[in-house]
């Protein structure tokens, strides 16, 4: 069990030193090498726990959804929270999350405009890793109608809505590098509220 932790707590300081190269050199230019160098590791031992810096990249993404899953479901679940209130929550949960995680943000803009220049449409890559927040935010609208607690609305026009949210928290954190996102906070707040009956 001990080899397994000591496993993993490598592996988390091989990200956090794969993102530190991610920022400096962008997805492009970053290579395993670089990153090898940079947790003080020859290459050959960075294969132990990565194929290569795509898998270093994947990883950090499908960490960060983990975590934004388990938040969403913990708030999902909690029923002392009326519909409203859940559908805030999980939105204020999400951007709390993008703050913390800025620097992983930053890299994925910089490899979405990578991949942009070529054949790949950047939307769908996206699409594919967000489709169980999609589908949980869909869900939470669908549940407070159905509850009699949200106005009956369109719910793809609605969830486009809510999404664009956080779309609108990460161009604010890493294009405008604000510190914080509170005033966006704030209208979500306001907009959600709108949707009660």
């Amino acid at each position: 069990m001990a080899l397994a932790v000591e496993h993993d707590k490598r592996r988390k300081k091989i990200l956090d030193k794969a993102l530190a190269v991610f920022m400096d050199d962008g997805f492009e230019d970053a290579t395993f090498q670089k990153i090898a160098d940079r947790c003080g590791i020859t290459r050959t031992i960075l294969y132990l726990y990565f194929k290569n810096k795509r898998e270093i990249f994947t990883y950090s993404i499908k960490q960060l959804l983990l975590s934004l899953e388990e938040t969403i479901n913990s708030i999902r679940s909690d029923n002392s929270l009326n519909s409203v209130d859940r559908i805030t929550k999980v939105l204020l949960a999400i951007i709390k999350q993008m703050e913390q995680n800025r620097q992983l943000l930053s890299v994925i803009i910089d490899y979405l405009l990578h991949i942009s220049k070529g054949d790949v449409n950047p939307e769908d890559r996206v699409r594919r890793r967000t489709v169980r927040l999609r589908h949980f935010l869909s869900s939470m609208v669908i549940d407070g109608i159905k509850a009699g607690e949200l106005k009956k609305v369109n719910i793809k026009v609605t969830h486009d809505f809510l999404y664009g949210f956080l779309q609108t928290a990460i161009f604010q954190l890493v294009v405008f590098k604000r510190k914080n996102v509170d005033e966006l906070k704030k209208t979500i707040t306001f907009a959600v509220s709108q949707l009660a009956i």
